[in-house]
This record gives C-alpha cells, structure tokens and sequence, in this order.
C-alpha cells in the first residue's frame, strides 16, 4: 500500500515560523529613546531587515523540510514504492523551488540594505544596534520560548500526519479487502456458472450418447431383419425354383407310371369281371340265389372295410394328434420368428395352393397324414375318377384348361413371374414384318439426318413432369373401365365400347393414340379426337368398334402416348362358352327311419354363353352324348372292394392330375403329343369296364326324380329332384355325374337309415387335452323320434369308473324329445395303469365306449368319450442351487430351465421372494407353453455377512407348488469400491479415456453396534488395520489401472485410475502389412534391405509378434529372444507397419468389449511383507470391476504420410528450421471443432497454421515447424481435441549443434616476414564434429559489403590506442587482396576434416597486413574467427620488438615510388626498448628488468649473394656501464631463422629514481644491404603495487 505525502501548505508554514512581527513590534516600543535616523530611512532599513531575518528563518524551514523529504524518500525506495516515492520527489522539487526563490528574494534584499546605508548616520545606527543587541538578549527567553511551542506544533502535526497515514493505510487495507471479497464472489459466482454450464454440456452429452446408443441399436436391427429377410427371400425363390424343376422332372417319370397303372387296372377289371361271372354260373349251377349271395359277399367285404378303415382311422388320429402338437410347437416357435409377418389363413385352398404344397412336400420327401374324414371330404369336395384319367385325351385336357372360369382362378398369379404366360413356351417365330421387311435404301446422311431428326422427336415428346418440387410418376391416364371386354362375340357382328380416360398428373397433360397391337389391327378400329392440353381431373372418351371375324379369343393392349410417357390400355374379346356348375357337390339327408321319403333339389347353371345337352347318370352307368364330339369329358368315381389298395392308387393319381391341371402349357403341348398315341381300343376298354359295375341296392334308396336329361341354354338354370327311401338301416352313398359337351360336375349324394328312434348326433365326444386330477364336464344329448315315452340307463365300463361318470345314471326321455346326460371326467394319475385297454401311454389318447341302454330294446347305443390326458407337472432344473460366496457388493446370477410337461400351456409364477433375490425376466411370472423350456435368471445378492438356506416357491395355475433349495455365504469384505461398474465413453484407436474410483477402508471399530464387521459368512471379524490389495488385469489387455496394488489405512481411500486405450491387434497388422508388402512387391522390385525387412516381417508373422518359440524361463534372455524381439520392434516402426495400422484404423467398424476386474484383497501393508513372501489374499473377499469399453474408429485421420501419427523431423541443425505438412481428413458425419494442446512454448516445435473447425469430409493441412535451439533429443505431444475424441500426434526431432574444430590455437594466423610482391602459404584444418553434413563458407572482412562504410568513417589512429578496434590492416595497392584462401565454400561430411590454405601476398612493405577470416556456416552462424597477420620487407633483413612508434594504418598520401639503390646509406630508423625495473623491501631480491628483440633472416626464392644476415650493436661496454646487459652483440641469422637479443638493466648505484634513463645506441644489419637502426633505451624504477 501506498505511503500518503507529506504536504504543507503555504498556512502551516507561516504558523511554524517563529512571530517575527511581534518580535518587530517590541523591538520599536523601547523604554528608552534613541535618536531616530530620518523616517524614510528607518522605515526602509528596519523592514528590509525584518524582510531579511524571516527570509533567512523560511530558508532554514524549508531546508528542513528537504532533509525530512529525502529521508522519506529514501525511506518508500527500501520498500519499493514507486507511487509514494514520485510524489515525495514532487514535493521536493517544489521546496526547492520555494528554496531558491527565497534565496533571490535575500539577496536583493542584502543588495537593497548595501545601496541604503551610506546615507544613514553611523552613531545612530551603532546606537540602535547596541540597544538591539541588549534586547536580544533580554527576549532570550521570549526567543526560546517560542522555538518549544514551535517543536511542540512540529511533533502534534507529525502525530496528525502519523494518524492521518495510519487512516489512509486502514482504509486502503478494507479497499483491498473488499476487493479481495469482490474477486472471490465473482470467482465464486464464475465457477457455479462453469459447474452448471458443465453439468448440461455432460447432461446432453449423455443424453445423446443414449439417444445414438438406442438409435444405432435400432438400425442395426433394422439392418439384421432386412438382412434375414432377403436371405429368407432367397432361401425361398430358391426352394421354388428347385420345386418347379422337380415337378418338370416328375412330371416325365409320371407319365409311364401312369401308363402302367392303366394297364393294370384294367387286367384287375378284368379279372374281376371274370371272377365275378365264374361265381354267378357256379351259383347258378349249383340253384342257389346268385343276387343274394353277391349282396351278402358284398355286404360282408363292407364290414370288413370299416372294421379295416376303423383301425386306420384311429392310427391316424392318433398321427393327427401327434402332428397337430408338433404342428403347433412349429408354429409358436415359427410365430416367435417372425412375428411381422401376417398369418395366412384361408377357408378353401385353391388349386395353385394345393400344387405348392404338393411340390414343397414332394421335394422335402414329406408323407401327408390325413383322417379318413378329411379323405372323405377331400373325395366329396374334389372327386377324382380313376377310369376317366383312363381316357383322358389331349382335347379333354384342353376343354378342362378352357373352363377354368372362376374368379379364383382368373386372379392366380404365377408364384415364378412367365410360368403360365403363353410367352414362356410358345415357340419363336419370326413375325411377319420383320421377314418382309427389306433394308431401306438410303445415303448415310439420309440415315444419320433420320436417327438425330427420331432422338429429338423423343426427347421432345416424353418429358418429366414436376410440380412444387415432386416429380410425377406413374400412369399418367386412368381408363374406365380398366379393360375393354367384348363377350360372347358373333362373327360377322359390331361392338361398340366407350371408354373414359382422366387424366391422372399433377398438371396439363396431353394423349395421343398410337395404335393397336399387329394381331388386333384387323378387327379392332379406334375413333379418338385429342383435345389437347387437359387439366389434371379432366377426362376425354376413346371409341373402340370390334368387329369379329374368326371365333376366337383375342388379346391386346390400346397403346397411347401421355407427354409424361406412355401407357395403355388392355383389351379382351372372349367368344361364347359353355360355364356350368351345380348349387351343391354334397347332399346330406341326414338321418330318417327305413320306409321314409325325402327329396332335395339340387340346381344345374350355365353362366356361359352358350347352350349344350345335359344328362344326369349314376356313377356305375355309361353314356355317350354325342359321338361327333372327341371332347366330352367323363368324370366319375370308382368304388371298389379294393378301397384299401386303390385309395393309394387314387391318391397318386389325384396329385398327378394336380400336376397336369398345373403345369405349364409347355407340358401340356408335349403331354398331348404323348397322349395321341393311345390306342382308341384302350378307351373303348376302360368305357366297358366302368359299365360293367354291377349296381347295389343303393340304387332303390337314392334316385333321381322326373328330370333327368335335357338341353340348358345359355345363362339359364335346371333344378333337378333327388329322393331319398332307406331300405335297410346303414349309411347310403350313391355317386350321380352329370355329362353334357363340356366338362362335368360330379354330384354325390349321403343318407343314413337307423334301425333305432333312440340316437345320439355325436357319436364321439371329444373332451380335447386334459389334466390330471382336474374336473370336466360335457353336455351329452340324446334324441328319440319314437312317439312313446322311454327308460334310459347310461352305463360306462368297469376300468374307468373311477374316472369317468354319467349323471343321471337312468333317465326318462319323452316322445319325439331329446334328453340331456352330465359327463364328469376326473382323470386320476392311476388312469394308465386302470384303463389299459383304452389309453395309449405313448400319444396319451383314452378312447373311452360308452353304453346307453333303452327299455325293450335289445341292440343298445354306443358313443365314445376321446380326450387327451396330459400331465400339469412344472420341473425346475437344478432342483438344489448353491452360489457360493458372495459379496454384499456384488450379485450373483445362475440360470435355472422351468420345463412344462404338459400339452397345456401353463401360467406361473414365484411367489414370496426374499429381498435379495430376484428372478428375471418379468420378476419371475409368465405363460410357459407346452414342451417348452424356460431359461430363467436367478439373481442373488446378499445383504449382510451370514449364511444363507432358503427356498423358492414357483406356482402353476392351478396352485400347484414347486420348490428349489438354495444356499449361499454372504461376505462383506474389508475393503469396498466407490464404483463396481464403469462405462467408458466411446474411444477412439489409440486414443485413451480415464475414470477415476477409490478404494475405501471403512473398517475403523471392532464395535459391530457401530457398524456391520467385515467377515466371511459366520466367521471371525476381520481385524482393523491396513489392508493391501491388487487388481489382477487379464493379459493382452487395453486396460491399465495405477496403482494396481497399494494398502488403505483405516479410515482412508486411495485414488485408482482405470485407463482404457483401444488398439489394434498386432498379428491383424502384421498381415495387413504383409499384403501391403505383397503389393509393393508386384508392382517394382524391392531392394534388398526390403527384402530383408520383408523376411523379418514374414518371420514375425509366423511366429507371432509377442511369441518366441521354445522360449522357457531360462531362455527369455537368449539371443535368439532378443533377435525375435528386436524384429518385432523393427517391423512395427517400418514404414508398411505403420501404413497398415493406419488403413486398419480407418476402416474399423467398432467393437464393445466388456472386462470384469477381479481385485483380491489382504490383510496387511504391502511394504510390511518380505521380498519372497506374497500377502495372503484371501479369494471369497475378491471385489469384482466391470467395465464396458466401446471402441469406434478415429473421427480424425491422417491421411498423409500413409497414415502415420509419428512424425520424426530428423536431425536439424541448431539455428535452422525444418517444416512438416500434416493433411487431416474429418470422417465422422458432423462438424467438428478442434482444440489443440498447448506446447512448450520454450520447445522448438510450433503450430503455423491452426485451424480451429473442421467440416465432415473435409481435409485441412496442419503445418509444424521443428527449430532447435540447442544440440537437444525433442519430444512432445500434439493433442487435437474434438468433443468425439482426441488424436495425438508425436513430434519428434534432433536438434544438431554444428561442432567445428579449429587447428589454429588462439584463432591467430600469424603468416610472418615475407618479402614484398613474393607469396608465402600456410594450412590449417576444420574437423566436423556432429553428425550432419555442414556446408561451409569462407568469408574476408576486407572484401565484405562493410569494408565501404568503414571508409566512410575516421581513421583510427585519431582515437587513442584502448579504442583502436580495427581489424583490417595495410593492404595492397594494385587491389587485390594479401590474403587469400582456398576453398571458399562446401560441404563437411560428418566425421571429416577440411583442409584450407592461406596465400600472403604483399605488393609493397609494410609491418600490419591484416583481415579476419570468417567461418560461416548454413550461410547464418559464423562458426569461427581468424586474425590473420603479416608483415613484407623489401630486404631480407628485419627486426623485431620494441615499443611501438607509429600507427597501424599507412597514410592516406600518395607515396612516391623510389629506387631503393639510390636510397641514403645511412638512413637510421629508431626502435624504443623500455625497461620497468620493479623496486620490491631491501629485504627482498630483485630481478632486473628484461626485454627481446628479434632479429631476422627472410627466406626468399629470388638468387641472392648472401645466404645470411649479420648483425651488431655498438657501444656495448658503455651500456653495462649504464647497467644494461646485452647478450648476444652480435651474430648472423640463417635464412628463414630468426635471432633472439636479449636485453636487461638493473638500475646502477648512482641512479636516480625521480628521473628515468635513457640510452641509445646503434644497431647494424648487413644482408643483402646495410641497414642501421637506432635503439632507444628508457630505464624506469617503479615500486611494488
């Protein structure tokens, strides 16, 4: 917090001056009176002054008051206060204004009272000044006086400041305060908004990760129904067509059966005829009664017939039954399959129907069982004669096929689109015009004008029609009628038809006739007038004229042409048939006493056009209509004594008929070519023997009345008397047939004659299935037409008493009345063992007789009680179930298998469930059906640690009981997880999702009033302390779980996460990679480090990415492992590895896995157990984890880079940059937003391009960029995050430091003496260190860009020698540069050396050549710096050392050229030596002061007459006098060698510090000239520092 400034304002710095005005005013009122000087004067002397003490006191103030500022100041810098302290320096800048006003206000005033005092007298003034001074010492007092009140006002307004500062800082402190709360509310407020705004994101998400759950669910079964439907579909067009072929094939193989059958057939007529005759002239013979011996031999065959066809019926009913159970668990199991599709129930099967069935059953080799009922009303219903397939001929089939009428027939459709079409076997014929047509003559651009001329009179004609966006379809006009029919035409007459068509599209439309079909144009004229453009509704009539000339039925279609496209209209012309059919097939008279009379009248109709002559006949009679007619057809049905025998004959031969009735026209085209070949002596044959039927007394019961025969016209109706006189009691049939041109109608006609007026209308009562010890009752009604009262007695057999009882026992039954008879049946579970003779163990059937007996009547009457007993027994599998141990966590489910032995369904239910079991589905009731199996789920959870024996009670509906035992161990474990079941989002591959949960110890007291202990069962608490487990993840899992094992303290939980991350099998990569690999290889030749990689891919295929064969413990470790294992690392980083698992992920389809985690627990702390010893876990205490883990293909690629997600940018120089382009596809069905992971903003890798939304199908490239900045291995992840998941992207990258060596030590090149316009060389080396390739330049400052602004500046000698910076030295005249290098520029290789080499070549002398050589790398990074020097002579000869004594820069004047002989002999040129001589204690020994010069020999090429140089210095003696010491004096030095002097003075007794020596003398060299230099010594004595 801020520190307040300390102001003053201009009113507080008056209060704290002292009062100088009243001091003033005292000092005037003197006791005593001085002489006054003149007024004017004193007023003006007195109040300068006055002006000039408070002056001076405001200064002193205000000079205070600067000294308290700074040390405020000084104060507010400790503590930082940068507010506080530029207020504070406010303040002071204003004193010190005030400060410095005040000091110009005191001179002038000192200025004013200098000007005024010459004029003022001087003894009044000494007076005045002596008076004062003795008043100034008198108000002393007064004076100190007011400085105390003056410090006391300082120290009350420091307090006032000290109090107003600590206000100011307590009002800033509850400012911050209340800010700090301000912040923490809006934060507050801000996290409650997020938690919110979270809470509905997560809400709507799992709303609608449900809502695709359930809609997914629902397409696939969606999917999966149409799915089996089409298979279905298949399935069945396929049995239809392997059916059509079957009867095509059956149909030949029929044909000769039928001709044997035939054949013998008429050998058996004929035989019985024989035998039939033989018996009637032997009885003859013999003088007996022929009639009356054949009609008991008949009447006796009859009762064996029945006693023959009673047996069968009750094997076939008890077939029936056994059918019609299997029948209906067939289709309950097939109702449960395919519960869409609608029932199929008909009351009458028509004639395709009954084919089908005939194929399907003959193809799957099916046997049909039938009663001897259904027989009978199949041969009522459908007769089928067998002497008329006799003679059946190749018209009667036709005529049959003609009068096939009925609606039923006429709507059939073939099940195979073609069979019955006319199409399908008609022959093909060329038509007409097609080979009268002759080529049209022509150019080919009359042909090509034609062709496009058609094309645009198409495209003209037929358009589409849409109206407010929807397309119209379909028949564009309706007609009506819908098909023009002409009926029963006459030739030579005219029809006349008007039809109506309405125009059906959306809008105008227009009609055009186009014309009739080829085979109609000759009796069919159409008179139709377009009217143009129709509104939609509209209609227009079309008249069609038919004007007949063949008789014969004729078909066709009307074609039109709509602008929408065309349609027609059919087209029938049907001549005059004959249609007859009769009112009934079956008489029933039902039951009358012998002697009686009834007649019914049955009704013969001709809906045809045509007439024809009808005659009714008994089915034994013969009779030819008309013998110019080969097409009548005869219908009759045979009865035989042989019923048993020709009943399969007669049935074989009836679905033989279906056949041909059925078959295509093809069949039947060959059937009458086949048929034509019989013999007529055949057909003659077969008439004869159906004559020769010797007739019944049948005959004398049934009769037809008056009208027999006559001629039906058309459209007319006959009706026809039938009598009915019962002879002898029994039942009577007698078959009639009516005969006319066309095909007959078979009529047959039933009566029954009874010998007793007591009967009773059922003579089986059927009471279906029933039950054990289950009551059921039937009415049983008896009739009499007896006009007297009779006595009844119901009498049942002795075996089933006990089960079967009629009440009353004896009854009354009135005159031509009925009587009721209670039936009681209560099967008992003794039924089988009691009535043994009437139930069959094996169908369950009872066929109980039963007896009524009338007064005075000796014959009794017999019906029969059938049922079907069944057992209501439920049985429960196992009976005894045992669960284990349980944890009060978890839940344990078992299946148990309700069976129902009945053949009644049953309703059930368990009843008085303990709460911890629980039984599904539909808590345990529903219906059960018969023979059927349940699969129940018996769920068991406890609820507390104990032992558990209990019982479940399932009841049947009729409170029947079953029970099973249970029993289970309750555990309740030490340790308990937060959450027993965790469902994972759908993952990506390779993407990972994390769910946290806990491990809880809530076991802190053995108390159990407390809490429940945890235990097994009954046992022993569990002891408190810290308890260990460890979650045991199944292998090759994608489930991690951290820490799978730890310890929980008492009272404690420790967090576990549980991650899941999807990935790809291997071996399913490798085989993708595999045939990538494959591909590759058919298409180039692979290298041979591919074929390499391929056998190392090929080897890891074969043995597995993560098996190793014959690998035991010992041999984990072998170098065989290792090599397996190095090869698996190989392939899953190569190239094809990868590309592989990227097609595979794109292509994945998604899986749902499902793990349950077994997680077993111990008592103890793991740290606590020894490094051998394992805890001991206890397996009833395992805690069990399931986790649902959807997996679904990534909804971001990559589809760059074959699909790889690690992108390694190699190694990069550090400094430079490398950039990567990632395209990335979105190949979900939605938008996505992208977010990106933040990277390491200090890293060296960077986003260039983010984008931040990416559309479905679109593909965006990512751009990244890799800069090192130091020689570093870089890694990092990139995660681009959407709501659907997260795609990771790994970075990788070497960043390269370019190490170069140097073989120059010091970076100095030191070239040395060359002779001028003559060239030395030198070599030094770089060695490249990394493991890049460097591309290198070589660069010279003096030729730089730089050298030009360098000119520009200053010479710089001019600054002094500390600021002399420069680096290029004296160069060349002629331009060129004195150093030189090759080479200038290439590539290091890493690991190799580069060799460089360096030219020196000076054009004049000069001792400072220099320039900087500079190794630049990457054309960026200068690597290294070399200073390279030398120095040019034009003799051999030079000297070096010394002080220096000019510049290194030559002057910027022209040098004239001169020649070096004409130059002066003795031109001396100076060289400073100085020697600092070091003055250490007397004490201590001194060393003298050395210097070197160096003397030396240039080695040239040039022919010179001297190989050395001499040297000599004179005056030698003189200097060691002057206490130098020159060793050597003299010398010579060999070319290209140089000479070290060695020079050292120790100062002389006589010398005298204070002022320095100084000595010179002469040195001489002698080459190949004299030079002479003079060195100059100066001898210094310096003390130690």
């Amino acid at each position: 917090m801020e520190e307040p400034t300390v102001q003053f304002s201009d009113e507080d710095l008056v209060d704290n001056f002292p009062a100088m005005d009243d001091e003033r005013i005292q000092l005037e009122d003197l006791e005593f009176e001085v002489e006054r000087p003149p007024e004017g004067l004193e007023d003006d002397g007195g109040g300068n002054r006055g002006e000039l003490r408070i002056c001076r006191q405001r200064m002193d103030l205000l000079a205070k008051q600067q000294e308290s500022l700074a040390a405020e100041i000084a104060t507010e810098k400790e503590a930082n206060n940068m507010a506080a302290i530029g207020r504070l320096q406010a303040a002071s800048r204003r004193l010190q204004t005030e400060l410095e006003n005040e000091k110009d206000l005191q001179s002038k005033i000192t200025a004013m009272l200098k000007d005024s005092d010459p004029f003022t007298p001087v003894s009044p003034i000494r007076n005045a000044m002596w008076h004062i001074e003795i008043q100034k010492g008198q108000f002393e007092d007064v004076r100190k006086h007011h400085e105390e009140e003056a410090k006391a006002r300082q120290r009350s307004l420091e307090v006032h400041s000290a109090q107003q500062l600590q206000k100011e800082k307590e009002a800033m402190e509850k400012s911050e305060r209340n800010r700090l709360l301000r912040a923490r509310k809006s934060l507050h407020t801000q996290k409650e908004l997020g938690l919110k705004h979270q809470k509905l994101v997560e809400d709507a998400q799992r709303n609608h990760k449900i809502a695709v759950k359930f809609l997914k669910a629902s397409l696939g079964r969606v999917r999966e129904k149409e799915q089996k439907e089409e298979v279905e579909s298949r399935k069945h067009m396929q049995r239809r067509m392997d059916a059509v072929l079957a009867l095509k094939n059956n149909i030949t193989a029929s044909r000769e059966t039928l001709k044997k059958f035939q054949a013998w057939g008429q050998n058996r007529a004929e035989q019985a005829k024989q035998k039939a005759l033989t018996e009637k002239e032997v009885i003859l013979a013999q003088g007996g009664d022929a009639f009356k011996y054949l009609f008991h031999q008949r009447r006796h065959q009859e009762l064996e017939a029945q006693k023959r066809a009673f047996e069968e019926e009750q094997k076939l009913r008890k077939q029936e039954i056994v059918s019609k159970i299997l029948k209906e668990e067939a289709e309950e199991e097939q109702r449960k399959r395919r519960q869409h599709l609608p029932p199929k129930s008909r009351d009458r099967w028509t004639l395709r129907d009954k084919t089908w069935k005939y194929i399907s059953d003959f193809c799957e080799g099916k046997t049909a069982l039938a009663s001897t009922h259904q027989q009978d009303s199949d041969l009522i219903l459908h007769p089928k004669p067998l002497s008329v397939l006799k003679a059946i001929s190749s018209e009667s089939v036709q005529v049959d096929l003609g009068s096939i009428s009925t609606e039923d027939e006429v709507l059939a459709e073939p099940d195979i689109p073609g069979l019955w079409s006319k199409e399908s076997y008609q022959s093909h014929q060329v038509p007409k015009e097609d080979m009268e047509r002759k080529p049209v003559g022509g150019s080919k651009m009359e042909k090509d004008i034609l062709a496009r001329t058609m094309e645009q009179l198409r495209r003209g004609v037929v358009q589409k029609q849409v109206v407010s966006g929807r397309e119209f379809k379909g028949r564009p006009f309706n007609s009506k009628p819908k098909v023009i029919h002409f009926k029963d035409f006459d030739i030579g007459k005219v029809y006349k038809k008007k039809i109506t068509l309405i125009n059906a599209t959306y809008t105008i439309n227009y009609c055009k006739l186009v014309g009739v079909e080829e085979n109609l144009k000759d009796f069919i004229h159409i008179d139709f007038d377009p009217p143009g453009p129709m509104s939609a509704g509209m209609s227009c009539e079309v008249l069609v004229t038919f004007k007949p000339m063949i008789n014969k039925d004729l078909e066709g279609n009307v074609s039109f042409l709509a602008q929408t496209g065309g349609f027609s209209v059919p087209l029938k012309c049907s001549t005059k048939k004959c249609s007859l059919s009769l009112d009934k097939e079956l008489i029933e008279f039902g039951s009358y006493v012998v002697g009686e009379t009834t007649t019914r009248i049955i009704t013969l109709t001709n809906v045809g056009g045509l007439g024809t002559k009808f005659k009714f006949l008994l089915d034994s009679e013969f009779y030819e209509m008309d013998e110019s007619q080969p097409g009548v057809k005869i219908s009759s049905l045979f009865t035989c004594e042989d019923k048993s025998l020709y009943e399969k004959i007669m049935n074989s031969l009836s679905e033989q008929q279906l056949e041909i009735n059925e078959s295509p026209p093809v069949d039947l085209l060959s059937q009458k070519e086949s048929e034509k070949q019989l013999d007529e002596t055949e057909v003659t044959t077969a008439a004869v023997s159906a004559m020769t039927v010797i007739p019944s007394e049948e005959q004398a019961e049934i009769t037809l009345g008056e009208v027999t025969e006559g001629e039906i016209g058309p459209f007319s109706s006959i009706k026809v008397p039938i009598t009915f006189t019962p002879v002898i009691p029994g039942e009577v049939h007698t078959k009639f047939k009516v005969m006319f041109k066309n095909p007959q109608s078979p009529t047959r006609a039933t009566g029954t004659g009874i010998d007793v007026p007591v009967w009773v209308p059922k003579a089986t009562v059927d009471l279906k299935i029933c039950m054990y010890d289950r009551l059921y009752q039937d009415s049983i009604t008896v009739h009499t037409r007896s006009k007297a009262a009779l006595r009844l007695k119901f009498e049942v057999c002795k075996e089933l008493r006990g089960h079967i009882e009629l009440l009353p026992e004896t009854g009354y039954i009135q005159a031509q009345s009925t009587y009721s008879v209670q039936l009681k049946f209560l099967p008992r579970q003794s039924l089988p063992e009691d009535a043994k003779k009437y139930f069959d163990p094996a169908s369950r059937v009872l066929e109980a007789p039963m007896t009524i007996r009338v007064a005075d009547q000796n014959k009794p009457v017999r019906f029969t009680v059938q049922a079907i007993v069944t057992t209501s027994d439920l049985e429960i599998n196992p009976s005894e179930i045992n669960f284990g141990y349980c944890t009060i966590y978890e839940a344990i489910r078992t299946e148990i298998r309700l069976s129902n032995l009945s053949l009644l369904p049953q309703e059930f239910g368990f009843v008085g469930l303990p709460k911890y079991v629980d039984i599904q589905p539909n808590d345990g009731f529903g219906t059960i059906l018969p023979l059927e199996t349940l699969q129940l789920d018996l769920i068991f959870q406890p609820i507390k640690a104990k032992e558990y024996k209990f019982e479940l009670v399932c009841k049947s509906e009729i409170n029947r009981c079953f029970k099973v035992s249970c029993q289970a161990v309750g555990v309740h474990p030490p340790l308990e997880l937060s959450h027993y079941q965790i469902k994972f989002s759908a993952t990506s591959l390779y993407d990972t999702s994390v769910s946290t949960l806990y491990v809880i110890n809530s076991h802190m007291s053995m108390n159990k009033l407390i809490h429940s202990l945890p235990r097994i069962g009954s046992e022993e608490a569990t002891p408190v302390g810290p308890t260990s487990f460890e979650f045991l993840l199944p292998p090759n899992s994608p489930i991690t779980i951290s820490p799978c094992v730890g310890t929980v303290l008492p009272g404690k939980r420790c967090l576990v996460q549980v991650a899941f991350q999807p990935v790809l099998p291997q071996e399913v990569i490798f085989e993708e990679a595999a045939q990538i690999l494959n591909k590759e290889m058919e298409t180039k030749t692979i290298p041979e480090g591919n074929s390499a990689k391929e056998r190392t891919l090929e080897t890891v295929l074969v043995r597995g990415p993560g098996s190793q064969p014959g690998a035991t413990d010992q041999g984990l470790h072998s170098p065989s492992c290792r090599v397996a294992a190095e090869a698996s690392d190989q392939c899953q980083s190569s190239t094809e590895f990868q590309a592989a698992q990227a097609s595979l992920s794109k292509a994945f389809q998604g899986k749902f896995d499902r793990f349950v985690i077994p997680c077993v627990v111990a008592s103890g702390d793991i740290k606590d157990r020894k490094t051998t010893e394992p805890l001991n876990f206890s397996p009833h205490n395992t805690l069990y984890l399931e986790l649902w883990c959807p997996s679904v293909a990534p909804f971001i690629v990559v589809t760059s880079h074959k699909g790889k997600t690690v992108f390694n940018f190699g190694d990069i120089a550090v400094g430079h940059r490398s950039i990567k382009k990632i395209t990335l596809q979105n190949i979900c069905n939605e938008d996505l937003t992208l977010e990106y992971s933040v990277l390491n903003p200090n890293g060296p890798f960077v986003r260039l391009n983010p984008f931040n939304k990416l559309r479905s199908g679109e593909t965006q490239t990512l751009v990244l960029s890799f800069s090192p900045h130091e020689n570093i291995l870089a890694q990092e992840t990139l995660d681009i995050i959407t709501k659907r998941g997260t795609l990771s992207l790994t970075l990788l990258g070497m960043g390269v430091a370019s190490m170069i060596t140097c073989s120059i030590d010091g970076n100095i090149l030191n070239m040395g003496y060359v002779l001028a316009r003559e060239s030395v060389s030198t070599n030094f080396k770089l060695q490249n260190e990394s493991s890049l390739p460097i591309k290198f330049w070589v660069r010279l400052e003096s030729l730089s860009k730089k050298k030009a602004e360098a000119y520009q500046q200053l010479p710089k000698f001019l600054t002094s020698h500390e600021q002399r910076t420069e680096i290029v030295g004296t160069q060349n005249y002629n331009g060129q540069s004195v150093f030189s290098i090759v080479p200038v520029e290439g590539l290091m290789f890493p690991g190799k050396a580069q060799e460089f080499t360096v030219t020196f070549s000076p054009d004049h002398e000069s001792l400072y050549f220099s320039d900087l050589l500079q190794v630049v790398l990457f054309e960026k990074k200068v690597s290294h710096q070399i200073l390279l020097k030398g120095a040019a002579r034009e003799h051999m000869m030079f000297v070096e050392g010394g002080d220096p004594l000019d510049v290194p820069v030559e002057s910027l004047a022209v040098i004239t050229a001169f020649d070096p002989e004409h130059k002066e002999a003795e031109e001396i040129k100076p060289i400073l030596v100085t020697l600092n001589y070091v003055q250490f204690d007397t004490d201590t020994t001194t060393s003298p002061a050395t210097r070197e010069l160096q003397v030396g020999c240039i080695r040239t090429t040039q022919p010179s007459p001297r190989k050395t140089v001499e040297f000599s210095l004179d005056g030698v003696s003189w200097l060691q006098h002057k206490g130098f010491s020159i060793e050597p004096s003299r010398g010579s030095v060999e070319r290209g060698q140089t000479k070290t002097i060695n020079i050292s003075w120790v100062p002389p007794a006589d010398f005298d510090p204070d002022h320095p020596l100084m000595v010179s003398t002469l040195l001489q060299l002698r080459g190949d000239v004299k030079e002479t230099y003079k060195v100059i010594f100066v001898a210094h004595v310096v003390t130690e520092l």
